[in-house]
C-alpha cells in the first residue's frame, strides 16, 4: 500500500489542525493506520494509531484527549484530528501502514510495513 499525508502547517498553540493519511494501491481495510512524528533531534515516536477496522484505537500518554484517529475506509483514508495543540507537538507527522494481524495489538507503537512522506506540523508559542 501507498500512503501520502497532509494537512501539516504553521498554526499557534491552542490552535487545531487536521491531518489525512490517502492509501492507495491495495484494500485499504485490511491495514492498520499509525501516525508517529518526529521532532528535530529526536526519535521517532507513536501518537496515535487505528485497527483495519476502525474499532480499536490507541494513543500516546501525551495526546490523549487532545488528538483524535478515524478511518474512513470508503475513501480510503485515515485522519488525526489534532486540539489543543502545543509548541511540543511540533515535528513531522507519519502515517504508517501495518497489515491485517493479531500482533498489531502488541505492536502497534513500532511495527509498520509501508510509510507515507510525512507532512510539518509547527506549533509557535
Amino acid at each position: 500500500v501507498q500512503l501520502q499525508a497532509s494537512g501539516g502547517g504553521l498554526v499557534q498553540a491552542g490552535g487545531s489542525l487536521r491531518l489525512s493519511c490517502a492509501a492507495f494501491g491495495a484494500t485499504f481495510s485490511r491495514y492498520a493506520i499509525g501516525w508517529l512524528r518526529q521532532a528535530p533531534g529526536k526519535e521517532r515516536e507513536f501518537v496515535a494509531a487505528i485497527s483495519w477496522g476502525g474499532f480499536t484505537t490507541y494513543y500516546a500518554d501525551s495526546v490523549k484527549a487532545r488528538f483524535t484517529i478515524s478511518r474512513d475506509n470508503a475513501k480510503n483514508t485515515v485522519s488525526l484530528q489534532m486540539n489543543s495543540l502545543k509548541p511540543e507537538d511540533t515535528a513531522v507527522y507519519y502515517c504508517a501502514a501495518k497489515l491485517k494481524s493479531s500482533r498489531w495489538y502488541q505492536e502497534y507503537r513500532t511495527s509498520y510495513d509501508s510509510w507515507g512522506q510525512g507532512t510539518l506540523v509547527t506549533v509557535s508559542s
